[in-house]
């Protein structure tokens, strides 16, 4: 195949936790040995780009923070350029909020403290993962997002994300309680699988869609980034998709690996 760039997801594909999954170091060798553009593309909205330079770094992988986008910073960039000057409710860490705050943008967050004064009317609420969600925040988001004029926004659609002790709720769980509450849908969920984020990824990459390969190990947020945009995709069976989730699943990917290592075999084609 004639390509110039690879996309890669992070958990599930080159790491779990701070550890390297097999393959993984081979794949990023054949791609490198290709002389291919990389970018490697998260949805974890807490984390910046500096610190997945340093997590892979443990892991082995010799990455600049360039090279990486997530959730948040895609979450940070549309903000700041579709809602500069507003006011932002944020249910999410402080991770995300430091992000947000970073890129200038007026940030209160939407707590769970008893007794707390009620948020202001926002411009925009955006939700996130947050550990710490309570009955409150629901029903502080119930009154900020009766207001319709109130933008809804989401970081990224994942229900679950992988931890150490197994699955754990992630941003998609805090959207679609917030969702259901409410009775409305975000008018955009920003990380993969969204526009936003494929857009932003070609333009780092500086490539056509057609020149891009995704490699990914989740069907609904990697593989589903390529859907109809001329991008090739490859899903790796060292995360979360089985035989079961693939057979019954609308998203077909153009390639199924065993690991990262095959990705060799694969560019030589």
């Amino acid at each position: 195949m004639t390509l110039r760039g690879v996309i890669f997801d992070v958990d599930g594909t080159l790491v779990r936790g701070d550890e390297p999954l097999p393959g993984a170091a081979a794949g990023l060798a054949a791609v490198d040995d290709a002389g291919l553009r990389r970018l490697f593309v998260s949805n974890n909205p807490t984390k910046p780009p500096a610190d997945y330079e340093r997590r892979l770094g443990r892991a082995g992988f010799d990455v600049d923070s360039e090279e990486v986008i997530t959730a948040g910073s895609v979450s940070a960039r549309y903000l700041s350029a579709h809602h500069a000057g507003e006011s932002v409710a944020v249910v999410g860490e402080p991770g995300f909020v430091d992000l947000l705050r970073q890129e200038g943008l007026t940030v209160r967050i939407v707590g769970s403290e008893p007794g707390a004064e009620p948020t202001p009317r926002p411009d925009v609420l955006v939700a996130s993962i947050d550990r710490e969600f309570h009955y409150r925040t629901l029903r502080r988001c119930l009154r900020l997002l009766d207001d319709p004029d109130v933008t809804f926004l989401g970081t990224d659609p994942d229900v679950v994300i992988p931890a150490p002790e197994g699955n754990v709720p992630g941003s998609g769980a805090v959207i679609d309680a917030i969702a259901n509450v409410v009775g409305r849908d975000p008018a955009a969920i920003l990380g993969k699988p969204s526009r936003t984020t494929r857009d932003m990824a070609l333009e780092r990459l500086g490539l056509r869609p057609e020149e891009v390969l995704v490699v990914g190990d989740r069907l609904d947020t990697d593989i589903a980034l390529a859907e109809g945009s001329g991008m090739r995709t490859a899903l790796v069976r060292t995360g979360v998709t089985d035989d079961a989730a693939l057979d019954g699943s609308p998203i077909r990917p153009d390639h199924v690996l065993d690991s990262l290592a095959a990705l060799e075999s694969l560019l030589c084609d």
